[in-house]
């Protein structure tokens, strides 16, 4: 999770909102991603999204079966949606987001067999996020 937060910074300094994700395979990451929605003015460019895509390039494939998945913030709908799709073994992410995550709106939608963990350093992400928006309610 602190690589991931590590890629939350990068966004940050990039003008995105703070959000990081990570890859593992076999206890090393084989793909990093950060929320670059700004930089390629594409609303589907997630961290989580450029992680996935990453991976799979890495890999060679679209399953992520035994691979897991951290990052800082609760994916939302359409980022679990591509998680269920590669079917990722695990999920492990920082912060809730009670307002877009997929939880509020379809706890199911992650494939039926990946393993979810929740509240990882999730203080140091929420952190991140606060600081980001207080900046630039200034």
């Amino acid at each position: 999770m602190r690589e991931a937060l590590a890629e939350a910074r990068i966004a940050a300094d990039e003008g995105e909102v703070p959000v990081g994700a990570v890859v593992v395979a076999r206890g090393r990451v084989i793909a990093r991603g950060h929320n670059m929605t700004e930089r390629l003015a594409d609303p589907t460019a997630h961290a989580e999204m450029i992680a996935l895509t990453a991976a799979t390039e890495a890999l060679g494939g679209k399953y992520l079966s035994d691979c897991a998945l951290y990052v800082t913030l609760e994916p939302c709908p359409m980022c679990a949606a591509a998680l269920a799709w590669a079917q990722l073994g695990r999920l492990v992410y920082g912060a809730s987001d009670p307002r877009r995550g997929y939880a509020r709106f379809t706890p199911s939608l992650l494939h039926p067999k990946t393993e979810v963990v929740s509240g990882i350093l999730d203080e140091e992400s929420l952190d991140l996020l606060t600081a980001f928006f207080q900046e630039r309610r200034k």
